[in-house]
């Protein structure tokens, strides 16, 4: 195998890769073969960096050298200046926003100061399609270690030890889950790999497959021979086809290995996965429907108990867990429950993988120690509010969190403090808002999107949750009263109460924590008429300042609707009751002089 000088990693997730990503390699590829350095420099495609903001990366090793937006047409002066002159392209480095002083590597970028990756540790630095390079890292190594010195009791009790809690959501401690699965007799049973990733924003699963396939297989081996299963599923959504191919790879490397299918290890171990593709539920996050919809049934939910650990799959004992905690699975075998444990808070161990999306300026993928607070994450790894606006508030958990504001951004974020603020952990979805946007709006953005979701078995989520949605469309568009605010409320706790699954259970915290935290802006849309961060429509006005408006005309020639009246160098006037409050005059307004109330 030829021995490089250089490496030059591209980012190879679908984020970079919907920005020209191919085209890079491509490019580098042929730059480096015109200057003749083939034998001396090799482009590797990587998983997810994290920092999705800054894509297009590319990052040279070994003086990690970290270049941002990259495009194709600055493959050639990458390989000409850096890896022949020895020189950086400073116009490529990440400029840091406090100091505008240039920074060459990641390690001395704000983003990633405060960052622990455990379950991205190989994202971003190996060849995904390489189960070669996955070795190199200690890859497979846990699973030798659990088949050849350890009894299924042992390594069930280090998974308990460390304090690993599910990533999925629920957080229930994953080496009980695991042992209660154990104990089940049976002929078969079952591991499944829940990668039914649905959350609005949310993409942390599908970067670990996309970047780290084979720690998910080798976790699911080692679930398997703590269990007694021979059989692994994956279930994962159809939208993802970047990783599924990269699962397909590795999972035919493995096989070609040895390390899954007939005697792994020479031990007598046989464990085999195959794949299960979802149509994109939501509702299949839940681990009964994404079982019913693995056999080919509707994705519905199931009364509990019994649990899957005792009839799942086919009827037999299964054990479901996500792919983020699979991720940490081989890492605590390696370096011991009592190295994973110190990391995190009292009782949420390790780190969180969040996907940090919305009006932040540095949107991506952040992996963060249990008990990290909000303001770290909001401000110090995402570095704050876009073009200077004020922070208002955060939606932790996706559709099934709550809105955190300013007065939670000192609270560590765990399990249970999410859950007393009235959100939770969820899978790690992380959607910051600021000043602009609208609370009542959210709150019915959301619960679109699960009435959209709701599987229809149970009438409280069916029925409850259309209702609610109705009367916040009502609220929005200014037909709302005070006794709908309680009606709201009301319904919503009925809506958690009685609801089958998870889904019915959380769907309305979106709605509570919003009145909670933001009741001024619920009252201002009932009794004033008015949305103060001036987004639903219903409730706008545009209104023209007659001191700002020169008479230019160019408002009333972009009107499609013609509602805006003037002479030429006199102020001009908008008919309300003929605008369709489009927003066009006031985005070609040069002089500020239209506005909302």
């Amino acid at each position: 195998m030829a021995k490089y000088n250089s490496h030059i990693l591209v980012c190879g997730g679908t984020g970079c890769r919907a920005s020209q990503g191919e085209e890079i390699v491509e490019n580098l590829t042929r730059a480096i073969e015109e200057n003749g350095i083939e034998n001396e420099v090799q482009v590797v495609r990587t998983g997810c960096f994290g920092f999705c903001e800054k894509g297009p990366v590319v990052k040279i090793i070994p003086d990690n050298t970290f270049y941002v937006h990259v495009s194709p047409d600055d493959a050639s002066e990458i390989i000409a200046e850096h890896l022949v002159k020895g020189r950086k392209v400073n116009r490529l480095l990440f400029v840091d926003p406090e100091t505008q002083q240039a920074v060459s590597e990641s390690k001395d970028m704000g983003f990633y100061k405060k960052q622990l990756r455990i379950a991205l540790r190989n994202c971003g630095f190996i060849n995904p399609e390489n189960i070669e390079e996955y070795i190199a890292r200690d890859g497979y190594a846990a699973l030798g270690k659990a088949l050849t010195s350890m009894t299924p009791e042992e390594v069930i009790k280090e998974i308990m030890d460390s304090g690993l809690r599910g990533r999925g959501g629920g957080g229930f401690p994953t080496g009980l889950k695991w042992d209660l699965t154990r104990k089940v007799e049976s002929d078969v049973k079952y591991v499944v790999c829940n990668a039914d990733e649905g959350d609005p924003g949310a993409f942390m699963d599908r970067s670990i497959l996309e970047g780290d396939p084979h720690s998910v297989l080798e976790a699911m081996a080692i679930n398997g021979y703590c269990t007694g299963a021979s059989n692994g599923l994956i279930y994962i959504r159809a939208e993802y086809p970047l990783a599924i191919q990269r699962l397909k790879i590795a999972i035919d490397q493995a096989r070609e290995s040895g390390l899954l299918g007939k005697d792994i290890f020479g031990t007598g171990f046989d464990f085999d996965v195959e794949m299960r593709y979802g149509a994109g539920a939501f509702v299949c996050g839940e681990e009964t429907s994404l079982i019913h919809s693995m056999e080919g049934l509707r994705g519905e939910p199931t009364v509990k108990p019994p649990f899957p650990s005792e009839k799942g799959y086919k009827g037999k004992p299964t054990n479901v867990n996500n792919v983020e905690t699979y991720a940490n699975i081989p890492v605590i075998l390696l370096k011991g429950s009592e190295w994973f444990s110190r990391i995190g808070s009292e009782k949420s161990k390790g780190t969180k993988v969040f996907a940090l999306a919305g009006k932040v300026n540095n949107v991506g993928l952040i992996e963060v120690p249990m008990g990290t607070t909000l303001r770290e994450v909001i401000f110090d790894i995402g570095g704050g509010i876009k073009d200077g606006k004020k922070f208002k508030a955060v939606q932790t958990g996706g559709p099934s969190g709550g809105c955190l504001t300013e007065k939670h951004l000192d609270i560590p974020i765990d399990y249970d403090n999410l859950l007393q603020c009235g959100s939770m952990m969820g899978s790690g979805g992380m959607i910051v808002m600021d000043e602009d946007d609208c609370m009542v709006s959210m709150a019915k953005f959301y619960l679109d999107f699960t009435v959209e979701e709701s599987c229809g078995k149970c009438a409280p989520c069916r029925i409850g949750n259309k209702r609610l949605y109705e009367m916040l469309d009502k609220i929005t568009k200014g037909n709302g009263t005070e006794e709908d605010l309680a009606r709201l409320r009301n319904l919503s706790n009925v809506i958690k109460d009685t609801s089958l699954c998870g889904l019915g259970q959380t769907s309305p915290n979106p709605v509570l924590s919003t009145m909670e935290n933001f009741p001024e802006e619920y009252l201002a849309h009932v009794k004033d008429g008015k949305c103060p961060a001036g987004q639903c429509r219903s409730l706008m006005e545009y209104v023209i300042d007659e001191d700002k408006c020169v008479g230019c005309t160019l408002c009333s020639r972009v009107c499609p609707v013609d509602a805006i009246s003037g002479d030429k160098k006199m102020p001009h006037v908008i008919d309300v009751s003929v605008c369709i409050k489009c927003g066009a005059c006031m985005e070609k307004c040069k002089f500020g002089a239209i506005s909302v109330q």
